[in-house]
C-alpha cells in the first residue's frame, strides 16, 4: 500500500489519494465488491475522508487475506471420555431407558390406588325407556307420564348426565405386588444396562483416541520413509550419472519413492478418518477441530491374575448383573400368572348428576356404591397356558445366564491373553527397531562402497520402515489391550487406569 499512497497533510482530512494507474485499479476492485459508494474521483487529486480510506483498506485486506481456520482444540483422553459420557447417543438412548423403567415402577403402584373417573354426556332421543329413566334421574317425573301415549309414544327428550365414578382393587391375590417388585427388577436391569453402556463407549472413545495418536505416529513414520527413500534415489542418481550403476537400478529408487509417497497420502487420509471417528464416539459432529493433548508412548499398567480377573468379572460384570436382575422379574412373571387363579375383591362408587340442560340445572342427582367379589371358574385353560408360558421363559433366562456367564470367562481369558502379548511385543519391536536402523545404515554404506545391490539397500529400508511400524503398532494394541481387559472384567470407568494416562 505505500507504492499506492502517500501521506500528506491536510487540515480538513489528513490524507490524500495520489492518483495514478494503480490506483485505478485499486477502484475498479472496490467497485466490483460494492463499495462504489466510498470511492473517490481518480482522475484528480482530491482528499479522502480517513474513515473511509480505513474501512475500504479492512475490506480488501478479509478478502485478499482470507481467516485461516481456528486451530485445534487440545483435548486430552479424560476430557474425550467426559464428553462421550455427556453428549453420545447411544448412553443417551440407555438413560431413556432407565427413565421408561422408572415410569413403569409408578406405573404399577398406581394399581394399589383408586381409581377416580369423571364424564359429562349428553343424550337426546325418544327411545321409551330411554325417556321414563331420564325423567326419573332428573327428579322430574309426574303422573301425566303415566298415561299411554307418554310412555309408548313420548316426545324427544334431552339429558344432560354429569358422572363422578371410582373403583378400587382391594385384593387380586398379590399380583399387583409382585407387578411392583418385578417392575423394581426390571428398573434395575435397566440402570445395569445403563452402565454396561457406558463402559462400551469408553472403550470406543479409547480406541478412538489411540487410534488418532497411532495415525500421527504413522504418518511421521511415512514422512521419515520418505526421506529415506529420497536420499536413496539422489545416491542412485549420482551413481548412475558417474556410470558406478545401472539405470534399473535408478528406476527402482524412484519407483519405491513413488511408493513412499503414496503411503504418506494414505497415512494422512487415516488420520482424517480417525479423527472422525473420535468425533463420532464422543458424540460431536465429524468436523469438530480436536487435537489430542496425549501422546502415544509405553505405560507400565499392573495387570492382576487371569483368577482374580474372571472372579471380578462374574461378580461387577453389569450385564451379568442385568441378566440376574432379569431372571428375578421373570419369577415374578410367574408368581403374577399364579395369583391370577386367586379371588379378586374390587370396591366401587359412583355419583351421577342429570339434567335437562347443560347449565341451566334443574334436575337430580344420585349415587351408588359397593363391594365385588370375583372367581374365574372356567376361561378356557388361558390362565394355565400363561402360567406355562411364563416357567417356559424363566428356564430360558436361566440357561441364558448360565451361556452368558461361560461367554464372559472366555471373553476375559482372550483379552488377558491379548494383553500379555501385546506387552511381549512392546518389548520385541522396541529392539528390532535400533537393529533396522543399524542394518539400514551398514547397507547404505555399502551401497555406496559398491558391495551390495539395490534390491539388498531396499530390503534393509523396507525392515527398518516396518520396524517402526510394527513398534507403534504393538504399543497402540498394548493400550486397547488393557482397556479391553478392563472392559471385559467390567472396571472400566472414567476413573480408570487406561482413561487416566
Amino acid at each position: 500500500m505505500q507504492r499506492l499512497l502517500s501521506q500528506r497533510s491536510d487540515p480538513d482530512h489528513g490524507l490524500s489519494v495520489r492518483p495514478g494507474k494503480t490506483m485505478r485499479g485499486v477502484y475498479r476492485l472496490f467497485s466490483r465488491l460494492g463499495l462504489a459508494a466510498m470511492s473517490v474521483n481518480i482522475g484528480a487529486p482530491r482528499s479522502f475522508p480517513v474513515l473511509q480510506f480505513v474501512v475500504v483498506v479492512f475490506c480488501a485486506t478479509g478478502m485478499m487475506f482470507p481467516q485461516s481456520p481456528p486451530e485445534p482444540s487440545p483435548l486430552s483422553l479424560q476430557q474425550a471420555a467426559t464428553i462421550a459420557m455427556e453428549k453420545n447417543p447411544l448412553r443417551k438412548a440407555a438413560l431413556a431407558d432407565t427413565k421408561a423403567a422408572s415410569a413403569g415402577v409408578q406405573e404399577a403402584r398406581s394399581f394399589l390406588m383408586p381409581h377416580v373417573i369423571f364424564s359429562e354426556t349428553g343424550t337426546r332421543g325418544d327411545d321409551p325407556v330411554y325417556v321414563f329413566g331420564s325423567k326419573l334421574r332428573q327428579q322430574r317425573f309426574t303422573m301425566n307420564d303415566f298415561t299411554l301415549n307418554q310412555l309408548n309414544t313420548p316426545l324427544p327428550y334431552g339429558n344432560f348426565s354429569t358422572r363422578f365414578g371410582g373403583t378400587w382393587n382391594l385384593f387380586d391375590s398379590f399380583a399387583s405386588w409382585h407387578g411392583i417388585s418385578r417392575a423394581k427388577e426390571m428398573n434395575t436391569a435397566s440402570a445395569h444396562q445403563l452402565e454396561r453402556t457406558a463402559q462400551e463407549i469408553l472403550f470406543r472413545v479409547v480406541q478412538s483416541y489411540y487410534g488418532v495418536l497411532l495415525a500421527t505416529k504413522q504418518i511421521e513414520v511415512a514422512e521419515q520413509s520418505e526421506k529415506t527413500a529420497k536420499s536413496i534415489m539422489d545416491r542412485s542418481q549420482v551413481r548412475f550419472d558417474s556410470g558406478l550403476v545401472v539405470e534399473s537400478d535408478l528406476l527402482t529408487a524412484k519407483v519405491r519413492l513413488a511408493g513412499r509417497e503414496e503411503e504418506l497420502i494414505r497415512a494422512r487420509n487415516n488420520l482424517e478418518i480417525a479423527r472422525a471417528q473420535l468425533n463420532m464416539a464422543m458424540g460431536v459432529p465429524a468436523d469438530a477441530a480436536y487435537q489430542p493433548a496425549d501422546a502415544l508412548a509405553e505405560r507400565n499398567l499392573a495387570v492382576p491374575s487371569l483368577a482374580e480377573e474372571e472372579q471380578k468379572a462374574l461378580t461387577s460384570r453389569p450385564d451379568l448383573m442385568r441378566i440376574e436382575s432379569e431372571q428375578s422379574a421373570q419369577q415374578l412373571s410367574v408368581s403374577i400368572a399364579k395369583s391370577s387363579f386367586g379371588p379378586r375383591l374390587n370396591a366401587f362408587a359412583g355419583w351421577e348428576m342429570d339434567n335437562p340442560t347443560l347449565l341451566a340445572g334443574g334436575g337430580g342427582n344420585n349415587w351408588v356404591g359397593g363391594i365385588e367379589l370375583q372367581v374365574d371358574l372356567f376361561e378356557g385353560g388361558a390362565k394355565r397356558a400363561a402360567l406355562s408360558r411364563e416357567r417356559a421363559i424363566a428356564e430360558k433366562i436361566t440357561a441364558l445366564k448360565q451361556a452368558a456367564s461361560d461367554a464372559v470367562r472366555l471373553e476375559v481369558r482372550q483379552a488377558y491373553y491379548d494383553l500379555d502379548s501385546n506387552r511381549q511385543q512392546v518389548a520385541v519391536a522396541r529392539t528390532a527397531i535400533a537393529q533396522a536402523q543399524e542394518s539400514l545404515r551398514i547397507n547404505q554404506d555399502r551401497y555406496e562402497g559398491g558391495l551390495i545391490t539395490i534390491t539388498d539397500l531396499l530390503g534393509a529400508e523396507e525392515a527398518a520402515r516396518r520396524s517402526q511400524t510394527d513398534y507403534w503398532q504393538a504399543v497402540y494394541q498394548f493400550h486397547i489391550g488393557s482397556a479391553n481387559l478392563e472392559l471385559a472384567s467390567g472396571t472400566l470407568n472414567l476413573q480408570s487406569p487406561v482413561v487416566m494416562p
